[in-house]
């Protein structure tokens, strides 16, 4: 049986992929930054462990107690929707922190057990944003976009190890906390100069039509990790799948 280790499970996209996987017959390896018996059903291929993708010491443990490896999928992230003029520089480097050096940090702990295995694969859950250019997400979408160019020029350098790397590019996702989580990283909505901006942006996030929903980006991973065909750059979601086609 196989194992794949996933990282933000306590809910959205993390949590709907763990779920999948172990319905599938993998050994799942669900981690959180602060773990919760609840969230996910109990299995006997199912682990919950603590991983804070920001602390070099949390990731050595977690991948340590994870064991050997056959896939890794990088969900952790942050957002927020902030006039970038107004976005502080400690929020940034925290967006950074989590959506692009986490992402490195945990791959590049993983990465030796997959060169000498000569087989392995690396998926990074990123955003749909980055395929088009929407106001008040400047910070965030660089924090995306970066992982893009760093997966893309890594899978070259993996392809002699029979190592893959892949990219998910999720939609809009009404149906996950990602939203709630992301509004205390929210500054400056209500200025004066922004105003009517931010009016069309959130009038924007409350329209009818395709979204994205937690399972299709768990299905986009599943095919990403088990199909060796599969493209770069895979869109989850209705939303997802239009801008992508389109761009």
């Amino acid at each position: 049986m196989k194992t794949i280790l996933i990282t933000g499970c306590s809910s959205g996209f993390g949590l709907d992929t763990a779920k999948l996987f172990a319905e599938r017959d993998w050994n799942v390896v669900a981690t959180m930054r602060s773990p919760r018996d609840d969230v996910l059903p109990r299995s006997p291929n199912l682990r919950v462990i603590a991983l804070d993708v920001t602390d070099p010491r949390s990731i050595r443990q977690a991948i340590e107690a994870a064991g050997p490896l056959d896939a890794v999928v990088n969900n952790a992230g942050v957002g927020a929707a902030t006039p970038f003029e107004i976005t502080t520089m400690a929020t940034i480097r925290q967006l950074f922190e989590t959506n692009t050096f986490g992402t490195m940090a945990v791959t590049q702990a993983v990465l030796p057990q997959f060169r000498e295995r000569r087989s392995g694969v690396v998926v990074n859950v990123t955003s749909a944003v980055t395929l088009r250019a929407i106001p008040l997400l400047a910070a965030y979408t660089a924090s995306k976009a970066a992982v893009h160019g760093f997966t893309e020029s890594m899978a070259e350098e993996l392809k002699p190890f029979g190592v893959r790397a892949h990219l998910v590019l999720p939609g809009r996702a009404p149906d996950t906390r990602f939203g709630e989580n992301a509004r205390g990283h929210m500054q400056g909505l209500d200025h004066e100069a922004y105003a009517e901006l931010v009016q069309g942006f959130v009038a924007g996030m409350r329209e009818p039509g395709p979204v994205t929903h937690a399972r299709d980006v768990a299905e986009a991973v599943w095919r990403a990790v088990t199909d060796p065909g599969t493209p770069m750059r895979i869109p989850a979601g209705a939303d997802a799948t239009l801008w992508f086609k389109g761009r």
